[in-house]
């Protein structure tokens, strides 16, 4: 199989679908691999180390569009790229389709079969492709937070830690999940008193016991919310329902109600965020302020640390695209129903049920259109 990969050009994305030891193991088992120039030359992965790998150098992510069977890339194709696509081509990265209707569009008009990363499931019912940019985000929130509480970006001025005889920061992380779990790891080791809510009581039974008393742990109502919102200095938002649009558990009377100066993290922002007041923003230009509250709503977050999550990204897609290539697309989807879940379009029909209600569209299931492969 011919892989192509293109240089991400979102805002300030610095990651790479494959790094040149996976470009390796795709070489060594036959496979052709074409790596746009200077894709991943700003992480230190350099085109000579792609050559040394065995990938061809393409000058122009056109030449990829045009050759490539199988495009992997990291986020989701923007507009130029998704003109590129053609109906035999298999797209496989970062979809987030639910609350992205021109994006929908554009995958059903190129006809290209695309593979979500973030609806890749597995024997444990975990999806294993959004776990390492979710770890990632988790720690990351806990730091743009912190950075966000400064003065300079128009916050409290409270350090997360506090120092001997003055207060730390009262952190809340609304969903205990991946995200939640590692944004509650950063926020106590930086010595914050941290509130964490979920909605799963085996969740919060886990966060405790790993925990213990370093943190409180409240059953997810909208009273616990208010009443943690209003108290908060820094609120996490890590919501997550897979392939589906985030729910809006922070309303805006809710924003209205923190302090001045307390800042929000919305790392659900994806999947369209999980407060009323938040809209997708850049590393270029990260936050806004709304009712007084600094909101931090990037949304390629783990792109800043952009060397450490290609690696951890590829760490766990390359099972995957190795069946991809070996196998072929349809043999491997027929085969692996954990891949086949992570099928979002396919010949211009949507086959992640969430997809569909949220952007009200016919839906046919993966297993049907796989016929038609």
């Amino acid at each position: 199989m011919l892989v192509g990969v293109p240089a991400e050009i979102k805002n300030h994305e610095y990651r790479v679908g494959l790094i040149p030891a996976v470009v390796q193991e795709l070489v060594s088992r036959g496979h052709t691999v074409l790596v746009e120039k200077n894709a991943g030359v700003a992480i230190d992965f350099e085109d000579e180390a792609y050559i040394a790998a065995g990938a061809e150098i393409a000058p122009t992510a056109e030449e990829i569009f045009a050759r490539a069977e199988m495009i992997v890339k990291v986020k989701e194709p923007l507009a130029m790229e998704r003109q590129m696509l053609r109906p035999e081509q298999t797209l496989f990265t970062y979809l987030h389709l639910a609350p992205d209707r021109p994006q929908t569009h554009d995958l059903m008009t190129s006809g290209a079969t695309c593979i979500a990363y973030e609806t890749v499931t597995d024997n444990a019912g975990r999806l294993p492709l959004l776990a390492p940019m979710s770890e990632v985000a988790g720690r990351m929130s806990i730091q743009a937070g912190a950075h966000c509480l400064e003065k300079a970006m128009s916050g409290r001025g409270v350090l997360m830690g506090g120092v001997p005889g003055v207060e730390p920061a009262n952190v809340v992380v609304i969903g205990g999940g991946v995200v939640g779990f590692n944004a509650t790891l950063m926020a106590v080791g930086m010595g914050a008193n941290v509130t964490v809510l979920d909605r799963s009581l085996d969740v919060l039974r886990k966060l405790d016991q790993h925990f213990s008393n370093r943190i409180k742990t409240l059953f997810s109502t909208t009273h616990a919310i208010e009443t943690s919102v209003t108290e908060a200095d820094l609120v996490v938002g890590c919501v997550l329902i897979p392939g589906a649009a985030a729910p809006k558990l922070i309303t805006r009377d809710m924003i209205r109600s923190m302090k001045s100066g307390a800042a929000i993290v919305d790392v659900a922002i994806d999947q369209g965020g999980c407060f009323e007041t938040s809209h997708a923003t850049t590393h270029a230009k990260p936050t806004f302020i709304v009712d007084e509250v600094v909101h931090y709503c990037v949304a390629n977050m783990p792109g800043a640390v952009a060397r450490t999550s290609t690696i951890a990204l590829n760490n766990a897609t390359i099972p995957f695209v190795l069946e991809l290539a070996d196998k072929g697309i349809r043999k491997a989807l027929e085969g692996n129903q954990h891949l086949l879940n992570g099928l979002n379009v396919c010949k211009g029909i949507v086959t992640c049920k969430s997809v569909a209600e949220a952007q009200n569209l016919d839906y046919k299931s993966s297993e049907e259109m796989l016929k038609t492969l």
